[in-house]
């Protein structure tokens, strides 16, 4: 490849940041953002000069967050309280994550990658296996979900 891996992080972060956290929240999604640009760093001398450097940050993103997900089931620590949890500079964005982690995790995805990700259905379904027109639904059933459990307050 022949941009600079700092023009790559720059450029496809925040991106990265968002598929994180559709999966994940917190720290955690800000590991596996960091452990996502770790592995992409290793292998970016590798990839093709026609890749797609953003859907194939989204599915090492992925693959990260589900690694955390599944590190943390297996994991579990038992604590005597519960941690304070870290509230977001709206509490409205905590309950829009919270209505979003609450899909079924082919619609979160969907609406993820291509609502948050801006990736076009034929990446989506590539990613998640299927056709665009199964991702295309995936997505529209996660938003009208997300309509019914997170109505948007009308400004007067």
């Amino acid at each position: 490849m022949t941009e600079p891996f700092e023009r790559v992080v720059a450029r496809h972060g925040p991106t990265v940041l968002r598929v994180c956290r559709s999966v994940l929240r917190g720290a955690d999604a800000e590991d596996a953002w960091s452990e996502t640009f770790l592995a992409a760093l290793r292998a970016y001398p590798e990839l093709p000069a026609d890749a797609n450097v953003e859907a194939w940050l989204v599915t090492i993103a992925r693959r990260k967050a589900i690694d955390v997900v599944r590190r943390d089931a297996r994991h579990a620590v038992p604590v005597a309280e519960l941690p304070d949890r870290p509230v977001p500079d709206g509490a409205r964005d905590l309950d829009l994550w919270r209505s979003l982690g609450d899909l079924p995790p082919k619609q979160r995805h969907a609406v993820a990658y291509h609502h948050l990700a801006g990736l076009p259905y034929d990446e989506v379904a590539a990613l998640l296996g299927g056709t665009a027109a199964a991702a295309r639904r995936a997505a529209a059933d996660g938003i009208a979900t997300l309509r019914r459990t997170y109505p948007i307050e009308e400004e007067s």
